[in-house]
């Protein structure tokens, strides 16, 4: 398969070897200095594009890979929730191929799994309340993650006393603290922590007076990542549409 990479940071080179191990070919490789080669030849040669950029410039990518007939694999966060409408009507109508996720990993897609039936049981028992906490690296752009978005919408799926999710508490990589909005009952509150370079933990803890359930991710360094979006890619090349791990576990 050609692949395209857009985005050759940490993320991009660690795609890039795992695609080469699983004998892939990479084709095009687009980072800030030469970004206007995605509209060239040897990008538009390739079967998938893996995007992995920052929020501010990963919706204007998809949209350029869309526009050269390169079906796209994203794993930017940030972004993609205000634009879900306009994605997913490009897939439905326009013919354009996303498979968007806010986290590759196959771990954590099973922890997500987990956490939604985990919310379907704790439904029945309103004596426990639930809080989530999300540790990211330093240069993680975004809070809280896409990853504990993701986890949160799960949880509001399942859980009827929550209506809906809030920023909490932020603390920075310098170890100040952002105070959040105190949650109100019906809130599900998210804190973030960005310290060293921790790939990435999320946790989800049930508390009541009686005792407390948590269940925590901890990823220990980008490969699971990273190997999912070749995985994703490798799914993309046979499907077509707006896709996510859902589509591609079914758990």
């Amino acid at each position: 398969m050609k692949i395209a990479l857009i985005g050759y940071g940490k993320m991009g080179k660690t795609i890039e070897k795992i695609a080469l191990e699983r004998g892939h070919e990479i084709v095009s490789i687009i980072d800030i200095n030469n970004h206007d080669d995605i509209k060239g030849e040897a990008f538009a040669s390739a079967d998938v594009a893996i995007e992995f950029t920052a929020p501010h410039v990963a919706y204007d990518n998809c949209i350029k890979a869309m526009e050269a007939g390169v079906k796209v694999v994203s794993g930017s966060t940030g972004w993609y929730h205000q634009h879900e409408a306009e994605m997913r009507e490009k897939c439905e109508k326009e013919g354009k191929t996303l498979f968007w996720s806010s986290n590759f990993s196959l771990g954590v897609a099973i922890f997500s799994a987990v956490n939604k039936y985990l919310a379907k049981i704790m439904n029945r028992f309103p004596v426990y309340d639930v809080k989530m906490e999300e540790t990211h690296h330093i240069h993680k752009l975004d809070a809280p993650s896409g990853t504990a978005i993701t986890l949160a919408e799960g949880i509001l799926e399942n859980l009827d006393r929550k209506a809906n999710w809030i920023m909490g508490d932020l603390t920075n990589p310098d170890g100040s603290v952002t105070d959040g909005v105190a949650p109100k009952a019906e809130e599900l509150k998210i804190d973030a922590i960005r310290r060293d370079e921790v790939p990435g933990i999320h946790t989800i803890t049930y508390d009541s007076p009686a005792d407390t359930i948590t269940i925590t991710h901890d990823a220990h360094n980008r490969s699971g990542f990273a190997l999912g979006a070749v995985l994703a890619a490798e799914y993309v090349k046979e499907h077509n549409g707006l896709l996510g791990m859902s589509n591609m576990f079914d758990f």
